[in-house]
């Protein structure tokens, strides 16, 4: 979600610059999209940009939460609206003067995953930092996104079947009234509701990286 807005958007000299040490984990990034105000509403975001008068840099004023790899991104791909209207995407290095890193969220899980606040004051990004098109932000911020959500589907389908395989394990070893539960008319029309949803759910995975 960090590398693909670059890969998928950006010209041959932001590629150029930040996609190989992407690659090779020497640099980090994230996606600065969700504000405390708007989250799948993301055209809603009050993150402002504001053209210098000389034209050589946007200063970025706004609040991101949520942000996966915060506490350790090199890079982030920042959403923020041009003249409070033209929505559009910024790369922005960490080490940018006025960004700020907000304290890692206490999370129940994913405890792997860095996830942060990003405060934005008076950031000042060169203008050759502009990521696709001005007012064209909400087509990288929602293409990246739709890239994750199948990833995501596809991730839990896999998971889905090894936690079937187990489950029909369990049902043939373990026996009441001397008889494995599997045999019971409960059980067997649970395992066969959950391998018809699992099969729609793969066929449904190929399909769509087919398309």
């Amino acid at each position: 979600i960090g590398t693909l807005p670059i890969l998928y958007y950006g010209n041959e000299a932001q590629k150029q610059k930040y996609i190989p040490k992407l690659a090779s984990g020497e640099w980090k990034a994230a996606y600065c999209l969700t504000e405390p105000g708007s989250g799948s509403d993301a055209n809603s975001g009050k993150t402002k940009a504001v053209l210098s008068e000389d034209g050589k840099h946007y200063t970025i004023n706004g609040q991101k939460m949520w942000i996966t790899n915060g506490g350790f991104a090199d890079v982030m791909t920042v959403f923020a609206k041009i003249d409070k209207e033209h929505f559009t995407a910024f790369l922005v290095g960490t080490s940018i003067e006025g960004l700020v890193v907000g304290p890692e969220e206490k999370k129940m899980g994913i405890k792997g995953s860095s996830t942060t606040q990003i405060i934005l004051e008076n950031c000042k990004v060169p203008v050759e930092n502009l990521l696709g098109e001005k007012g064209k932000g909400h087509k990288i911020a929602f293409n990246v996104l739709n890239i994750g959500r199948f990833k995501l589907g596809a991730g839990v389908t896999g998971a889905a079947k090894m936690a079937l395989v187990d489950g029909i394990k369990y049902a043939n070893e373990r026996k009441q009234f001397n008889t494995p539960i599997a045999k019971f008319g409960a059980i067997s029309e649970k395992i066969a509701d959950l391998t018809a949803e699992i099969f729609a759910s793969e066929s449904l995975v190929y399909r769509f990286a087919g398309m």
